[in-house]
């Protein structure tokens, strides 16, 4: 028995008001399904099949056919397995937005805090700062008219997202979804995001993160993970941080020697 061809809308298999209200290709499902036209359409929810059904002509292609959103990619893989020189590439070859995740999350923050946070900055900075502070007190020769200057800094105060960003930084405790709500969904949504596309380097991390974008109907037309080896890894990431360390160690005999000097000065 010959049966006849079932005529798919517009959108396929995607659902057509998710299409129009949130610019997302979300996949509908069978359950959700409606006739229009000779033409079967699928929803992603029962709310958004009757809300197509009240207004249809709203939903359905005219004189052009529909527009389809840009291409939204999330880039995924282990630290050091090379994810944000990959994002690099393929957002100037396609013309689209490299958003690296813990980047943007420093941006949040960079203005209270002076300097980035997390364990191998505060690393640096401990190193970094404590024998400059001492050359500086040296060097300087005081008057008794001069005022000193204050050594305590003035305290930051940060709110209660922020904190929760620097304890993501620092500790990588997870932000929470009120916290989310106020950065993610602004790359699918608002401009020049939503008609650029971008490629997501670094989200999401963990399952909860994954769940919450398929709640909020955040969709990614693509998730790749860069798998790579350990040795790989050991090979690509030890030598900076080996230079690194020798770099620190440098200048803090050099920041010693100086300080000696300018002891001895003082004394003489």
């Amino acid at each position: 028995i010959m049966q006849k061809k079932r005529l798919m809308g517009d959108t396929k298999h995607f659902c057509p008001v998710s299409l129009k209200e949130n610019f997302v290709l979300y996949p509908g499902l069978q359950e959700h399904a409606a006739k229009y036209k000779e033409k079967i359409y699928y929803f992603s929810t029962s709310e958004y099949k009757d809300k197509f059904l009240k207004n249809p002509e709203e939903y359905v292609a005219h004189n052009e056919p529909l527009q389809a959103p840009p291409l939204r990619v999330c880039l995924l893989g282990v630290h050091g397995a090379g994810k944000t020189t990959c994002a690099r590439q393929i957002a100037d070859k396609l013309g689209i937005f490299h958003i690296q995740f813990e980047e943007y999350l420093q941006e949040l923050i960079l203005p209270k805090t002076k300097r980035k946070v997390g364990p191998s900055f505060d690393e640096d900075q401990k190193d970094d700062d404590k024998i400059p502070e001492e050359l500086e007190e040296f060097s300087q020769t005081k008057t008794k008219t001069e005022t000193p200057k204050s050594k305590h800094k003035k305290e930051v105060k940060l709110t209660d997202e922020e904190e929760a960003i620097k304890a993501n930084l620092m500790d990588n405790m997870e932000l929470p979804p009120e916290v989310l709500d106020k950065i993610v969904p602004d790359w699918w949504k608002k401009e020049p995001f939503r008609s650029t596309g971008f490629i997501l380097d670094g989200f999401p991390r963990t399952s909860d993160e994954a769940t919450y974008l398929s709640e909020q109907g955040l969709c990614p037309d693509v998730v790749v993970y860069i798998q790579v080896e350990e040795d790989d890894i050991l090979t690509r990431l030890f030598p900076p941080r080996l230079k690194k360390w020798k770099d620190r160690r440098r200048k803090k005999k050099e920041y010693k020697k100086k300080l000696k000097e300018l002891k001895a000065k003082k004394r003489v």
